[in-house]
């Protein structure tokens, strides 16, 4: 049985978020992503015409495994979060642990295209709605994911002046609110 064998835009696009978590996503040269990937440049720019096209793939392939992941969690039996929104505070409170690269990436393709964020924008407006139609208590669904994406942002623009302790508060109360919904 033969394996799936990647094409060129999933090599570049595994390149690139490798070299993303090495040196920063704003540090990433198109030249260094394609040598990684095992492509020529004209190759890279066949998939990617530029890096801020780049980046804008990864940030929707990041938004798909956000995805499978949360859907994942939602529907595990065994897991601690029966339900989607504990999933997904659960999910992004994983993320915010873990050392992000600077937003000087995600800035410098904003800057060059103004429509860069519009997936991001419509992936958590579909994920709020979904989230609304599942929990009755809207007030809290609404507090719960302005915290979350404020520790998301906080990690984002490495401004988190949360001690550990204080995180973990936070994340397991909003745990337990979700719990009641």
């Amino acid at each position: 049985m033969s394996g799936h064998r990647p094409s060129s835009r999933e090599k570049i696009l595994a390149a690139a978020a490798e070299l993303a978590d090495i040196v920063g996503p704003g540090n990433i040269s198109l030249d260094a992503v394609a040598q990684r990937a095992g492509v020529s440049k004209g190759g890279l720019l066949y998939n990617f015409p530029s890096k801020a096209k780049l980046m804008q793939a990864l940030v929707e392939e990041y938004l798909k495994s956000f995805e499978q992941a949360l859907a994942a969690k939602s529907t595990d039996e065994g897991a601690a979060s029966a339900n989607s929104l504990a999933a997904y505070i659960e999910l992004s409170a994983e993320e915010c642990q873990h050392h992000q690269p600077s937003a000087a990436g995600v800035l410098a393709a904003l800057s060059e295209d103004p429509d860069f964020l519009n997936p991001v924008r419509d992936f958590k407006r579909n994920l709020l709605d979904r989230l609304k139609a599942e929990n009755p208590d809207t007030a809290k669904l609404l507090v719960a994911f302005l915290v979350i994406e404020g520790l998301r942002s906080m990690s984002l623009f490495d401004m988190d002046i949360l001690h550990e302790d204080e995180r973990n508060m936070a994340i397991s109360y909003l745990l337990d609110e979700a719990g009641r919904g």
